[in-house]
């Protein structure tokens, strides 16, 4: 697969608006959602899985206890493409009708 076009600041800045809670930190986006409880967690990261597996593209995961944050770049083209942005757009339209988030 040829390396996504790396994202200008601007287009960073425009993409990132129309999410939600995602921030930016280097050259990578982040959110962090809060649930009930482990399993309710792992059960969210189950639901991404096919989502992630059908787009190809698999974010960094780090859980701890009740919080699960999930962190997108393009590891090809180090740093922001399309490929995050859109993926982060599936999770937001995920968790729209979630109490998931911190």
């Amino acid at each position: 697969m040829p390396k996504a076009p790396l994202l200008s600041p601007d287009e960073v800045s425009s993409r990132l608006a129309s999410l939600r809670k995602w921030t930016l930190e280097e050259n990578r986006i982040s959110k962090r959602f809060q649930f009930k409880d482990f399993r309710e967690a792992v059960n969210f990261l189950t639901e991404l899985t096919p989502v992630a597996d059908e787009q190809n593209h698999h974010p960094d995961v780090e859980i701890h206890w009740n919080e699960l944050t999930l962190t997108l770049w393009t590891h090809a083209s180090g740093g922001l493409t399309e490929r995050d942005f859109r993926l982060a757009g599936a999770i937001d339209q995920m968790t729209e009708d979630r109490d998931a988030e911190a």
